[in-house]
């Protein structure tokens, strides 16, 4: 009875410390520059950042990491998103979106990211929140 009480209790104790000693940081950010101009993705782990420098390095016209597209108004007949085609660099710590063409006053923009994206952690491995396949960070920003 004390060694099945001291198991379970060891099993809790390394729960508790995998979720605890997971990484901590939140998501990377999404949002505009203050001019609207661009679009920034900050707060990005070290790893992430390290490998979308070497991407962006290698080949930055078919970085597939991020997209950008435009959602349909309201009043739009036609109900299909537009990808933004546009630039990406590295400055500083952050990555930055520069569109071919400038947003437009009033429009959406649904950007999408699998930087810093995990498949799994050690809380979805505990409570059982693992999907079948990798979900991009999601953000819609209003110009």
């Amino acid at each position: 009875m004390i060694k099945c009480v001291v198991k379970y209790l060891f099993i809790v104790v390394v729960a508790i410390l995998a979720i605890s000693c997971s990484n901590t940081n939140s998501k990377p950010v999404i949002k505009f520059s203050g001019d609207s101009s661009s679009i920034i993705i900050k707060n990005i782990d070290q790893a992430s950042f390290f490998q979308v420098k070497n991407a962006i390095k290698a080949n930055p016209d078919s970085l597939n990491l991020i997209s950008v597209l435009l959602t349909p108004g309201d009043k739009d007949s036609l109900q299909v998103e537009e990808e933004i085609n546009g630039k990406f660099s590295v400055t500083g710590d952050s990555i930055v979106f520069k569109p071919k063409t400038p947003f437009l006053n009033g429009k959406s923009y649904l950007v999408e990211s699998y930087v810093g994206v995990n498949y799994a952690d050690a809380k979805k491995l505990l409570t059982n929140g693992i999907k079948h396949n990798l979900q991009p960070q999601q953000q819609i920003l209003t110009r």
